[in-house]
C-alpha cells in the first residue's frame, strides 16, 4: 500500500496540471480520456487474446482496438443503409461490442485463459500514466494555436461538420454540392465517431483528435519495443528493468517526438561552422525545411515532400495519413504478436488432416484481424493498404519459414492462400466505399528525377546504418555458428524480436528507394512529380525506422560483444536525441512561448473567426445553429490555401463549388468545375432573372450567402440588391453589410 500510494503521487500532480493548464478546456480532455479508458477496458478480452504474449496484454494497443472495431462496424452498417448515423446509433453500436467482449471474457475465465494483465498491473498503470502525459502535452501545445485555419484545416474540419450533420455515407461533399466526398475521409470519420460518443462538438474535438493520435503515437510504439526488448534480453536484464523501459520511450520519441538529422546539420551544425569559421550565418531555421529539402536546397524543378509525424502534429492538419498511424501502429502490433505466437507453436505442430489443417491456417484471429484492417486503410489512407499489405506478406513469410521447417511447396502454399485471404477480406469489407469511390491514380511511371545522395544521407543516413549494422551484426552472429546453412536454419536461429526488427528496417528502406525509381501519377505531375509518392512511402518509412532504431540501439548495446557496434550504438543513440529537439524549435515557431499558460488561448477550432472573418462570423455561427440537415448554402468559390470556404468549412453546408485544385484531384474534370466557377460568378453577377434562378434550380440553392470574400471577389459586380429579391433575408449584420438569403 505505501508503494501504491508514492506511485500515485505522479497521476495526483499530472491531474492537477491538466486542469491548470487546460482551464475550462479540461472536463473535454478528461472526458476523452476517460471514454479511450473505457474503450480500451472494454476491448480487453479481445486484446488480452491477440496480445497474450505482451507482458501489458496489449492495454494501450486495446484503445485503438476497440475505437477501430466499433467504429468501423458503425461505419459499414450505415453505408449498406442498415441503421443512420447518429449518436444513439454509435453508442449502441459499441454497446454490442463491448457486450461480445465480456461474454468472451467470461467464456475465457471459464476456461482458465488470462487475458488480463493482472500480473503486470504496475505496467499498465506506468503506460496509462505515460499516455495521459503525452496526451496532455500535446493538448497543451495545441491550445496556442487551435484554429482550423491555415494549410489544409479548412478540408479537414470541414468533413468532420459535414459528417456531423449527415446520417448517411458517403456523406455530401461540402464543395461539391451535387457529389458526395470523393476522398480518403476515413480518418476524419473516426474523429467525428468519438466526438458523438463522448457527447462533444467538433470544434472542441478537431484538436483533441491529433492530440490523441500523437500521444498513441508515443505510447504504442513504447509498448510494442517495450516488449520485443523483453522478449530479447530477458535472461540479461536481470535487475535492469529499466532497460525495455528506456528502449521503449526512445521507440515513442523516435516515432513521434523525433525529427530527422536535417534538423541536427542544418539548425545546429553548418550555424556552428560558420560561427567558428567567421562566416555569415544562415538565417534562423524554420522546421517545415525538413519536409521539403529534396527539390528546394538546392532549387531544382523536382519538388518533394518528406514529411514526418512530429511534423504533422505540431502543424495540426486533421490528414487521414495523420489519424491512420494509430490504425498502422495497430496493425503492426498485432503483426510481432501473432508472429511470436507462431513461434511458440511452431514446435507444437501436430499431424492433423488436410481440412482441419487448412481451417486453422485460415481462421487465425491475428489475420482476419488485420486483413480487415487492410480494407479499412483503403478508405483511412489507401497507400497504407498497399505498404502494409507488403510489410504483412513479410511477416507472414518469414514466420511461415521457420514454421513449416523450410518445407518450400508447404511454405508456398500456406503463403498464398493466407495472401488471397488478405485480399479477399480486405475488398470485400471495404466495398460500401469502392463502389461509389473514382480512383485518382493515373497510373505508375518510372522517375525521371532523382534524388542527390548526400540528400538522402542527410534525411536517411541514420538509421540505414544502425539498422544495416544490426542486420549484419544478427547474419554474421547466425551463420558464424552454422555448419549447415540454409536459410530455414537461419530464420529459426534468429529470435522473434531480432526477425521483426530485420524486417521493419528491409520494409522502410525499401520505401526510401521507391520513389528513386518509379511514382504515382497525379494532377501534380508538373514539377512535383514524386512529391505524393515520396510523402507518403518515407512517412510510413519514418514511423518504422523510428521503432527499429529505440529496439536496435539497446540490443546492440547489451548483447553485441563488438565494441564498435557498442560505440556506433551510443553514437547512434546521441544523434537519435538531437532531431528530438526538432520537437523544441517547431513548438516554438509554431505556438509560440508556450512556457506561459496565460498565453493559451483554448482548443475551440473556430475561435479565430472573430479575428479573421468578423464580419462573417455572426452570420456563419447563425448558420451553424439554425440549419439542420444539409442544404445548399451558395458562397464565392476561391483557390485552394485561401480565406475562400470559410462558411462551407466551418459549417460543413455544402457549396456549389470549393476549393478548385482540391476538386480537381478528388474528381479530375477541368471542364466541369470551370462550368460551376461561371455559374456561381453569374448568381452573384447577372441581372438575368431567369438565368439566376435557373441556375439557383438547377444546383438546388436554399440559401445564398453575401459577405466579405463575395465583396472580395465581385467588387461592384456583386448585385446586392437583385439578390436580395430572390428571397427572405433571415440574416442581416448591418454593421458589416453582411446578409444570408433564403430562396
Amino acid at each position: 500500500m505505501k508503494k501504491w500510494g508514492i506511485r500515485a503521487i505522479p497521476a495526483v500532480l499530472l491531474l492537477a496540471a491538466s486542469a491548470f493548464l487546460l482551464k475550462g478546456d479540461v472536463w473535454v480532455f478528461w472526458t476523452w480520456w476517460l471514454l479511450a479508458g473505457l474503450l480500451g477496458f472494454l476491448g480487453m478480452p479481445v486484446a488480452g487474446r491477440l496480445f497474450q504474449g505482451f507482458d501489458d496484454k496489449g492495454w494501450i494497443f486495446s484503445k485503438t482496438l476497440s475505437i477501430a472495431v466499433s467504429g468501423f462496424l458503425t461505419w459499414f452498417l450505415a453505408s449498406v443503409k442498415i441503421v443512420r448515423f447518429t449518436t444513439a446509433t454509435c453508442i449502441a453500436v459499441t454497446a454490442v461490442c463491448a457486450a461480445g467482449s465480456l461474454l468472451l471474457l467470461n467464456r475465457q475465465m471459464k476456461k482458465g485463459i488470462e487475458c488480463l494483465p493482472t500480473d503486470h498491473f504496475v505496467l499498465v498503470y506506468w503506460e496509462e500514466l505515460l499516455f495521459f502525459a503525452v496526451f496532455l502535452l500535446w493538448t497543451y501545445l495545441a491550445g496556442f494555436r487551435p484554429a482550423a485555419y491555415g494549410t489544409e484545416k479548412f478540408m479537414d474540419y470541414g468533413f468532420m461538420e459535414a459528417m456531423m450533420r449527415s446520417t448517411e455515407f458517403p456523406p455530401t461533399d461540402m464543395w461539391y454540392s451535387q457529389g458526395h466526398i470523393n476522398y480518403y475521409y476515413g480518418g476524419q470519420y473516426f474523429a467525428v465517431f468519438l466526438t458523438k460518443l463522448s457527447g462533444s462538438t467538433a470544434a472542441m474535438t478537431y484538436n483533441l483528435m491529433r492530440t490523441f493520435v500523437a500521444a498513441l503515437a508515443f505510447v504504442m510504439p513504447f509498448s510494442l519495443v517495450y516488449q520485443m526488448t523483453t522478449d530479447c534480453l530477458w535472461n540479461r536484464i536481470a535487475g535492469k528493468k529499466w532497460v525495455p523501459a528506456a528502449s521503449g520511450i526512445m521507440a515513442g520519441c523516435a516515432v513521434s517526438i523525433a525529427g530527422n538529422m536535417h534538423y541536427v546539420i542544418y539548425a545546429k551544425i553548418i550555424p556552428l561552422v560558420q560561427k567558428l569559421s567567421g562566416a555569415e550565418e544562415i538565417d534562423g531555421y524554420w522546421f517545415p525545411d525538413a519536409t521539403r529539402y529534396i527539390g528546394y536546397n538546392p532549387d531544382v524543378p523536382d519538388k518533394t515532400i518528406h514529411e514526418f509525424p512530429c511534423y504533422s502534429f505540431v502543424l495540426g492538419d486533421l490528414h487521414a495519413h495523420v489519424v491512420n498511424v494509430m490504425f498502422v501502429l495497430l496493425l503492426i502490433g498485432l503483426l510481432y504478436a501473432w508472429m511470436k505466437k507462431m513461434r511458440t507453436r511452431e514446435a507444437m505442430i501436430e499431424k492433423t488432416g488436410k481440412r482441419e489443417f487448412w481451417k486453422r491456417e485460415l481462421l487465425m484471429p491475428h489475420i482476419l484481424l488485420v486483413s480487415m484492417l487492410l480494407g479499412m486503410f483503403q478508405w483511412t489512407n489507401f497507400w497504407d493498404f498497399v505498404i502494409y499489405f507488403v510489410v504483412t506478406g513479410g511477416v507472414v513469410l518469414f514466420t511461415n519459414i521457420i514454421r513449416f521447417r523450410g518445407r518450400i511447396r508447404r511454405i508456398l502454399a500456406v503463403t498464398a492462400a493466407q495472401a488471397v485471404e488478405v485480399i479477399v477480406i480486405s475488398y470485400a469489407v471495404i466495398l460500401p466505399f469502392t463502389l461509389q469511390f473514382e480512383a485518382m491514380v493515373q497510373g505508375v511511371a518510372l522517375a525521371e528525377n532523382h534524388s542527390l545522395p548526400y540528400q538522402l544521407l542527410v534525411l536517411w543516413g541514420l538509421p540505414v546504418i544502425l539498422v544495416t549494422a544490426f542486420i549484419i551484426n544478427v547474419l554474421y552472429e547466425k551463420l558464424h555458428k552454422m555448419e549447415r546453412k540454409s536459410l530455414y536454419r537461419l530464420m529459426k536461429a534468429i529470435s522473434i524480436p531480432d526477425l521483426f526488427a530485420v524486417i521493419l528496417a528491409l520494409c522502410a528502406m525499401g520505401l526510401v528507394l521507391i520513389p528513386e525509381f518509379v511514382y504515382v501519377r497525379d494532377i501534380y505531375e508538373d514539377g512535383y512529380a514524386r512529391a505524393n509518392t515520396m510523402f507518403k512511402l518515407t512517412y510510413q518509412a519514418y514511423i518504422m525506422f523510428g521503432m527499429a532504431m529505440g529496439y536496435v540501439i539497446f540490443r546492440m548495446l547489451m548483447v553485441s560483444r563488438q565494441k564498435f557496434l557498442k560505440a556506433l550504438s551510443c553514437v547512434g543513440a546521441v544523434l537519435l536525441v538531437c532531431t528530438m529537439g526538432y520537437f523544441g524549435n517547431s513548438v516554438h515557431s509554431w505556438f509560440g512561448e508556450v512556457w506561459k499558460p496565460s498565453e493559451y488561448q483554448g482548443l475551440n477550432a473556430t475561435a479565430f473567426l472573430e479575428q479573421e472573418f468578423p464580419e462573417d462570423a455572426p452570420a456563419i455561427r447563425w448558420l451553424k445553429k439554425n440549419i439542420e440537415g444539409s442544404p445548399v448554402v451558395l458562397e464565392a468559390n476561391g483557390d485552394s490555401y485561401s480565406g475562400y470556404q470559410r462558411v462551407s468549412a466551418m459549417t460543413g453546408l455544402p457549396t456549389v463549388l470549393g476549393w478548385y485544385v482540391h476538386e480537381w484531384l478528388w474528381r479530375n474534370d477541368v471542364a466541369d468545375l470551370n462550368q460551376k466557377s461561371a455559374d456561381v460568378e453569374s448568381i452573384y453577377t447577372s441581372q438575368e432573372e431567369d438565368t439566376v434562378k435557373a441556375l439557383i434550380s438547377q444546383y438546388e440553392i436554399e440559401y445564398i450567402f453575401v459577405g466579405s470574400k463575395e465583396k472580395e471577389k465581385y467588387g461592384d459586380r456583386l448585385n446586392t440588391e437583385f439578390l436580395r429579391g430572390l428571397g427572405e433575408v433571415v440574416f442581416e449584420d448591418t454593421g458589416s453589410g453582411t446578409f444570408i438569403i433564403r430562396i
